[in-house]
């Protein structure tokens, strides 16, 4: 049976703020770290050494080549080195390719081990501003496994953004899709908040909105928007012209900030934009089903203007 069997419908997480994490290790020494990302970001982990890497010409050190899998050719990206482990050949022998899904950009990650599969509520996953303080840091948050062992969740889109940095939002295709459409007084002249923990996404928005001549005001997390909201009278939140929230955020996900703001009557006429690299169909699903307005993946940020936009005017 696989590690990732058994995972429960990402429907059913969303409701009650939880999520499922993958847990893995990238080396096999006994004190070495746990990591861990969202399952919903995940599709298998094979045996390395069953599979053929094809070396390829690289700008950047990390690539480590590709593998053909499923008919498709997968960048495999060496994570021990981005993380400062050095893996022996023997290591790389018995090594495993964790197979991943990014908005439908699908890598390779190199880890020594998948752990198991566990469940946490968002509001254990913890964000210590050690963490927030490196612009080059990679850890986004952290959890206990139930033996106390820290567990950490790295910024995947950091790695991405360093590694293949093409498959990532295009940033000057903002200014060519502004030409094309009106921008509403509401937006032009107000405050958009933005509810995201990645610093890799946070930086892609705020270039976006700064090209647009448009505010914004970001938070690093839900729970941090929500409690700005709730300190707001209700002239100051009919000038709210938008929200963007990602998903998977400490302390509180995108889908409950959704589930609060539309079942509130002085928020629920704000439109709700996920922006999120969970792109599969039951995330875009639940997401409409909360009343979210619309749904983009963190690949096509560039959109996500024109999508308030377009929002807005119906």
């Amino acid at each position: 049976m696989s590690v990732l069997d058994n995972v429960d419908a990402a429907t059913n997480l969303a409701k009650n703020n939880e999520l499922q994490l993958l847990v893995f290790r990238v080396s096999e020494k006994k004190d070495s770290a746990y990591y861990a990302i969202n399952v919903f970001k995940t599709r298998e982990v094979v045996e390395a050494k069953n599979h053929y890497l094809t070396q390829i010409p690289s700008p950047h050190p990390l690539l480590e080549g590709t593998i053909i899998l499923r008919g498709l050719q997968i960048p495999i990206l060496n994570l021990p080195a981005w993380l400062g482990v050095t893996l022996t050949k023997e290591e790389i022998e018995r090594s495993n390719i964790l197979v991943c899904d990014f908005n439908g950009v699908i890598i390779g990650l190199r880890i020594m081990s998948a752990y198991r599969v566990i469940k946490k509520n968002w509001n254990e996953m913890h964000a210590p501003d050690s963490y927030r303080l490196k612009e080059d840091g990679v850890v986004m948050n952290d959890t206990r496994l139930e033996d106390g062992s820290l567990c950490l969740i790295l910024d995947y889109e950091k790695l991405l953004a360093d590694v293949l940095p093409q498959a990532l939002v295009d940033i000057d295709r903002d200014t060519e899709l502004l030409k094309e459409i009106e921008i509403p007084d509401k937006l032009k002249y107000g405050t958009v908040l933005v509810a995201e923990d990645s610093k890799t996404a946070q930086r892609h928005l705020v270039q976006l909105f700064a090209k647009a001549n448009i505010d914004m005001k970001l938070f690093d997390n839900g729970k941090k928007l929500i409690d700005y909201i709730n300190e707001l009278d209700e002239t100051q939140i009919d000038k709210i012209p938008a929200i963007i929230t990602d998903i998977e955020m400490p302390e509180m996900s995108g889908f409950t900030v959704v589930k609060l703001l539309k079942s509130n009557n002085k928020t629920r006429n704000i439109p709700i934009i996920v922006n999120s690299s969970m792109t599969g169909d039951n995330n875009k699903r639940e997401a409409q089903t909360l009343g979210a307005d619309g749904f983009i993946d963190k690949t096509k940020s560039h959109n996500v203007i024109p999508l308030i936009a377009s929002v807005m005017q119906k």
